[in-house]
C-alpha cells in the first residue's frame, strides 16, 4: 500500500539522519530532503538514502528565470529523485522550463521525477499575504490560481494547505497530486505552520500526500509516531 506520509528529514547532517532512518529497519519510507540537509550535504544524501531503498521529495523550492530553473533541473534529474518542486510564482514559462530540463536530464530507461508547485507557503497566513505580497484577493483564491497555472504548465501538482485540497481536487481533478505540510496530531503544536490540520481532516479533503516533520523525527519514538499518523490518516481511534 502507497504510503500517504512523507517525513521531512530536517536534519542537518548524514550523520543525523542515518541514526534516524536505522531504525524503521526494513520498512521503505517517503522522505523529504530539503534546503537544510542538501546544502549541508549535497548530491551524496540523496545517493545514500536511495541506496537504502526509500523514496525522496527533494523539497528544493527552485525559483528563478526559466533558463536557469531548466538547466538546475537538468542536474538535479540525474539524481533520480521521486518528487521535486518550484515556486508556481515562478510563473508559467518558469515551470515548463522545469519540465523541459527535467526530461533532458533523465536517464535513458528511467521515469522521470513528478514535479510540482509551491502555491502559498503554509507559513503565511492571509494577512501576511495580503500586507507583504500585495495580492488582494483572498488567500484560497490565490492558491487555486496557482494551481491552475500549475496544471496548464504541465506539472503534476502542487504544495499547498490540507484546507485548499479538497476546493483544488474539485476544481483540476482527482490525479492532480496535493502535497501537505502543517499536519498535526491533535496533540501536536502548530510550530511555525499557521495553517494546520489534522491526517483525518487532510484524508476526507482528498490529500495525496500529507508532510510531516518533527511530530516524527523529534519523538522519543519515531516508529510510534509515524504509525499514528497511518492510523488517524486510516480513521483508527489512538
Amino acid at each position: 500500500m502507497r504510503t500517504p506520509v512523507i517525513i521531512a528529514l530536517d536534519f542537518a547532517s548524514k550523520g543525523e539522519v542515518s541514526r534516524f532512518l536505522d531504525r524503521f529497519n526494513e520498512e521503505k519510507l517517503f522522505v523529504k530532503v530539503g534546503m537544510e540537509l542538501f546544502y549541508q550535504e549535497g548530491p551524496a544524501i540523496i545517493h545514500d538514502i536511495k541506496e537504502k531503498g526509500h523514496q525522496i521529495f527533494l523539497d528544493l523550492k527552485l525559483h528563478d528565470i526559466p533558463n536557469t530553473v531548466k538547466s538546475a533541473m537538468k542536474g538535479l534529474a540525474k539524481l533520480q529523485c521521486d518528487l521535486v518542486n518550484v515556486h508556481a510564482a515562478g510563473g508559467q514559462e518558469m515551470m515548463m522550463a522545469a519540465l523541459e530540463g527535467l526530461d533532458q536530464g533523465t536517464p535513458a530507461g528511467q521515469q522521470r521525477p513528478r514535479c510540482i508547485a509551491v502555491t502559498q507557503l503554509t507559513s503565511t497566513s492571509e494577512e501576511q499575504m495580503k500586507n507583504e505580497q500585495l495580492i488582494q484577493v483572498p488567500l484560497q483564491e490565490s492558491v487555486l490560481h496557482y494551481a491552475m497555472l500549475t496544471k496548464q504548465s504541465g506539472l503534476d501538482g502542487v504544495v499547498c494547505s490540507s484546507h485548499e485540497a479538497a476546493m483544488i481536487r474539485e476544481k483540476i481533478g482527482t490525479d492532480f497530486l496535493t502535497v501537505t505540510p502543517g499536519i498535526r496530531l491533535k496533540e501536536d503544536a502548530a510550530g511555525d505552520q499557521k495553517r494546520v490540520a489534522t491526517p483525518d481532516f487532510a484524508k476526507k479533503a482528498g490529500v495525496s500526500y500529507m508532510v510531516v516533520g518533527r511530530s516524527i523525527t523529534r519523538s522519543v519514538d519515531p516508529i510510534e509516531s509515524y504509525q499514528k499518523f497511518i492510523q488517524a490518516w486510516e480513521g483508527v481511534q489512538l
